[in-house]
């Protein structure tokens, strides 16, 4: 799974991004600070089964800490985008083309105002004008491209399956390109669309290929209200506020273990051996945790993976009663899968050859056989029984 993130120049998209991966990119309080996109592996939460189950875990191709299981994503942060980059002000077109193969997207907005739409300094900026502008770019974007191609579109009957095939890279099943012509209430064969109704499609058909979290950055230089103005102005996404710098001090000091801290958790224990003038930041972000629950950026990330990006985890084992694989290790593999997938979406997920031989499944909580179009729930243990070859 791809998380990109995005926004306009300045809004703390490489510090959210850092504080996520712990890589080094680089910040800077000027616009297109990020110039070439920045990939990483960031890690979402999700409660592990051990604890439930009184056994303990030891995991392969994730992480575990006290029952929190860390399961890794990837993540890429691209230039920031301005008015106008559809037609190539600033970086451009590049910035759009470098997100769209993202699978849901992470909206980086500075709820403290204090940036305008190109990055620059400001006051009292809306940061609803942030999200629109992205918004507006990238339909516009999209729209610019059927637009070129709406010549031979137009001599095709069934524009669904010609927009699907030129629309193979975005993800954009025939489905959900039937439903967003249908909504518009636009012409599916022969179609000649013209501007209006490109960007109205490009605009609905993004929504649902593309969805969006806002992160509403800076929140720790916001002014009171600021979060439930711009959840008001931006009821259609979700809204959650956050400090990328908080969140990145907080892991860089966990790093150096000068402090124990589970990334969104609520608060963190002081280790031995920190200076005066770290025991005073550290009170801060402290106060900072107890008013607010967390920094925010953790939970901005689990949505996008388990809100918006509508995944689940479950964890496939070769023996159901001790919840290990064929090597002993408990728990061993948490796997993503998309809400409403089914036993055999596991298996696929496995190995293909697992699921061509696959006869039924078990699921190893409750013992019991379940068919291999069962769904399958978060959280579940699932044992593949396959035939034999």
């Amino acid at each position: 799974m791809l998380v990109g993130i995005i926004g306009a120049p300045n809004k703390g998209k490489s510090t959210i991004f850092s504080a996520l991966t712990l890589e080094n990119a680089e910040i800077a309080d000027y616009p297109f600070t990020t110039i070439s996109p920045n990939f990483g592996i960031a890690y979402v939460n999700s409660e592990c089964p051990e604890k439930r189950l009184g056994i303990r875990c030891n995991p392969r191709n994730s992480l575990c800490i006290d029952g929190v299981r860390r399961i890794p994503v990837n993540l890429v942060d691209v230039a920031g985008l301005v008015p106008s980059a559809h037609e190539g002000k600033g970086m451009g077109t590049q910035f759009l083309s470098e997100i769209m193969g993202a699978d849901v997207i992470i909206q980086v907005v500075d709820l403290s105002g204090k940036t305008d739409l190109e990055g620059n300094a400001a006051v009292g900026f809306d940061p609803a004008a942030d999200a629109e502008m992205v918004s507006e770019e990238m339909a516009r974007w999209l729209a610019g491209i059927i637009q070129k191609h709406m010549q031979p579109l137009s001599k095709k009957g069934d524009a669904v399956k010609a927009l699907a095939e030129l629309l193979s890279g975005f993800n954009a099943s025939e489905g959900i390109i039937r439903k967003s012509i249908e909504e518009n209430g636009l012409s599916s064969f022969n179609i000649s669309w013209d501007d209006k109704s490109d960007y109205t499609f490009s605009r609905s058909l993004l929504r649902k290929i593309k969805p969006v979290v806002i992160a509403a950055n800076k929140m720790d230089m916001a002014a009171s209200g600021a979060l439930q103005k711009l959840k008001a102005e931006l009821g259609s996404y979700r809204v959650i506020g956050c400090s990328g710098a908080l969140e990145l001090a907080l892991r860089k000091a966990s790093e150096k273990n000068a402090i124990s801290y589970i990334p969104g958790k609520a608060g963190f224990t002081v280790n031995s051996g920190i200076t005066g003038e770290q025991e005073k930041a550290l009170s801060y972000i402290g106060s900072y945790l107890k008013k607010f629950g967390s920094t925010g950026v953790q939970e901005v990330l689990d949505e996008a993976v388990f809100g918006i990006g509508s995944k689940i985890v479950v964890y496939p084992v070769e023996n159901e009663n001790r919840f290990s694989d064929g090597s002993g290790n408990v728990l061993p593999d948490a796997i993503l899968l998309d809400k409403g997938a089914t036993a055999l979406d596991l298996a696929r997920k496995i190995h293909s050859d697992i699921a061509e031989r696959m006869l039924y499944a078990v699921d190893a909580i409750n013992k019991m056989r379940i068919a291999k179009d069962h769904l399958l729930e978060n959280g579940a243990v699932i044992k593949i029984v396959t035939a034999a070859r």
